[in-house]
């Protein structure tokens, strides 16, 4: 919408869905004056929550769309490769076509240039904005703000992804280079086989992301929120004004509500007026514990060749990664963990080769992901008293921050401090 909507005092807004957008969209409302409720049927940082098992990265450079120019030319081989970075459950392809047919037309030069720089606007300053908050919730020592590596084997190998780095430049990115030693003795348990690496310091991670967001959550109730165990379904809207969320158990009256449910958002959506393109991208972890002497991450990395993350939490080495597109109730295909496992072998040569079953947990992960890899920001067609905030993709995390304190001005009829045009949910 062109215009801000006319906004009256005191307001209560449901926020649907406690992850990470959902939480700091709740905080940020709470700073505005609102009342507020939290409304979701999982416990906050349950394993069933997208963040739970994220790599954790708060990487303000995370601004090119997890498609690259010629991309169509190696969607074949990706899904002939049995441990490739991607996989498509062939039973779902025809739903996801229409999908995957935008996401591959959206990957020309210009086009990820004008993504860019729209994501930049979102994700920059992503570990101050998290440490701020991190602080006021009492858990900073989970934010880390000294920076992450892309790792490559060499310098060669770095320059094959030259056109995105040559974009991150183009937006003030900066990073340094390490070069064999400096590489060596910046992480002595990676595999020397790897000589090159891009150190990005304005980038950070959060140490435990289930239990950053279970301190959010914590925080937000702490001062004055409420929570509603319930499972949405749609809204009540009398002559465009929003007069209660719908759930499985009844009504919950309201006069504003915030789509922040993840991969489930593309069906309350439709109830409030848009057809949004939204996917379930699954993404899978491994978790190996008791082998931080042989093995440890120093720096959370980014390897390119095989497409994951390597981050020491809290709770062990975590290695995230894959795509794979089926239904959201699909069951999981473990194989992709074991996958994440292998390649944190092939990483780390001081882990025994015959890793015991115990020290290892899998995890699978849904990611909200929309084909031009932005999100939906901005108010609803149905009622300017909904708000969408999900289909942040790969970077929910990072950008929670900014997009709750934007959520929290819409829902206040303050401008918002970004444009929001390129985020519109009425784009598809």
């Amino acid at each position: 919408m062109s215009t801000l909507p006319e906004i009256s005092f005191p307001r209560h807004a449901v926020v649907i869905g406690a992850g990470a957008v959902g939480l700091m969209s709740a905080i940020h409302a709470l700073d505005q004056g609102l009342e507020v409720s939290l409304l979701d049927f999982n416990p906050v940082g349950s394993e069933e929550a997208a963040s739970y098992g994220n790599a954790g990265w708060l990487s303000s450079h995370s601004v090119i769309p997890p498609v690259e120019p010629g991309m169509w030319k190696k969607v074949p081989g990706y899904l002939m490769d049995p441990i490739g970075p991607l996989s498509i459950r062939w039973r779902y392809l025809p739903r996801l076509t229409p999908w995957l047919l935008r996401n591959l037309a959206s990957a020309r030069r210009e086009r990820i240039r004008a993504t860019a720089r729209a994501l930049r606007t979102l994700v920059v300053d992503a570990r101050t904005l998290h440490l701020d908050i991190a602080r006021r919730a009492g858990v900073a020592h989970l934010i880390d703000t000294s920076g992450v590596l892309h790792v490559y084997r060499s310098r060669q190998q770095f320059e094959g992804d030259a056109f995105g780095w040559s974009v991150r430049r183009e937006l003030g990115i900066q990073w340094s280079e390490l070069e064999a030693e400096a590489l060596r003795r910046r992480e002595p348990d990676l595999d020397p086989a790897f000589g090159f690496a891009v150190q990005v310091d304005e980038a950070g991670h959060c140490k435990n992301p289930a239990a950053y967001l279970q301190a959010l959550q914590a925080y937000a109730l702490a001062r004055g929120a409420h929570r509603i165990d319930a499972r949405a379904t749609g809204f009540r809207i009398e002559e465009g004004r929003l007069k209660a969320v719908l759930t499985e158990t009844g009504e919950v009256a309201c006069d504003a509500a915030v789509i922040c449910a993840g991969a489930r958002s593309k069906a309350l959506a439709a109830q409030a007026g848009d057809r949004v393109q939204l996917e379930s991208e699954r993404g899978y972890h491994a978790l190996i514990r008791g082998h931080e002497q042989a093995a440890r991450a120093r720096t959370p990395m980014m390897l390119s060749e095989f497409k994951v993350i390597a981050t020491q939490m809290e709770t062990g080495l975590r290695i995230a990664g894959q795509v794979e597109f089926a239904s959201f109730e699909a069951a999981p295909d473990w194989r992709r963990g074991e996958i994440m496992r292998d390649i944190a072998l092939k990483l780390f040569p001081g882990l025994p080769r015959d890793l015991p079953a115990a020290d290892v947990r899998y995890w699978l992960g849904r990611r909200p992901s929309t084909p031009d890899g932005m999100p939906c920001i901005g108010y609803a067609r149905a009622s300017s008293d909904i708000v969408h905030a999900y289909g942040h993709g790969h970077i929910g995390l990072g950008c929670s921050a900014r997009t709750g304190r934007i959520v929290a001005q819409l829902l206040a009829g303050q401008t918002p401090e970004i444009d929001l045009a390129p985020f519109s949910p009425q784009r598809f």
